[in-house]
């Protein structure tokens, strides 16, 4: 008997569909946005390396291309400055804490389930982009003020994020928190400063660091975690 159920006619259609989008040639404008986000990346992964190692103000768009191979015409194609580099860097590492949080709230749980998620992913996610958090903690005062504004806007939507879902918590009667305010900013440095006492290779591993954040982080909202399932 031939199967005709929606399910089977779905999947079907979608193997159809990928197969026809694999040998789907990628065209001249989409080659060309390729190479030059490829080229981006290769010019901030220079600068993250020299900015962290040896400092924004000991850094110049000389070395960045020297690392490179390139010349310094190169890098305006694509950066207008040194300090263009700088914020795009600081602005990667609130991204991923936006990313991180975006992605958690969309899921099912309760309070306690998404703050876990949040933390252990969060600080994991900070610790596997080390220096792009050194660097912003570090350089944050060597940016253009309206650089400086943008990024803290970011910043202080994902601390109202936050907010929101301890007040969640609370009213689930999930956690218990005198100040949910405060709290938000207290979990945000916890996080924020994993990169300046984590060590590759010491006692933690990444993960062990980021599921601990996230344990200290439930039992600091009066929720801790069951030693069976941190999320049980």
């Amino acid at each position: 008997m031939t199967d005709s159920t929606p399910t089977a006619a779905a999947k079907r259609s979608s193997r159809k569909s990928a197969r026809k989008q694999e040998a789907a040639p990628v065209s001249g404008g989409d080659m060309r946005d390729l190479v030059s986000q490829l080229k981006r990346e290769r010019i901030l992964s220079a600068a993250v390396d020299l900015f962290y190692r040896q400092g924004y103000a000991h850094t110049t768009l000389d070395e960045v291309a020297k690392a490179l191979g390139v010349t310094k015409p190169f890098i305006y194609q694509y950066y207008r400055s040194k300090n263009a580099l700088l914020a795009e860097i600081c602005s990667r590492a609130i991204l991923q804490a936006h990313a991180t949080i975006s992605r958690t709230l969309t899921q099912q749980g309760t309070a306690k389930q998404k703050l876990w998620t949040v933390m252990s992913d969060f600080t994991r996610t900070v610790l596997e982009n080390q220096a792009h958090a050194v660097i912003y903690n570090r350089e944050e005062k060597e940016l253009e003020p309206e650089d400086r504004d943008r990024i803290n806007r970011m910043r202080r939507d994902f601390d109202h994020r936050l907010v929101q879902l301890l007040e969640e918590g609370v009213a689930n009667k999930e956690f218990v928190i005198p100040d949910v305010r405060l709290a938000a900013l207290a979990i945000g440095s916890i996080v924020g400063w994993a990169p300046v006492w984590f060590r590759s290779g010491g006692r933690l591993t990444k993960e062990e660091a980021a599921d601990g954040a996230a344990s200290l982080v439930l039992t600091m909202v009066g929720c801790p975690p069951s030693a069976t399932h941190p999320t049980a």
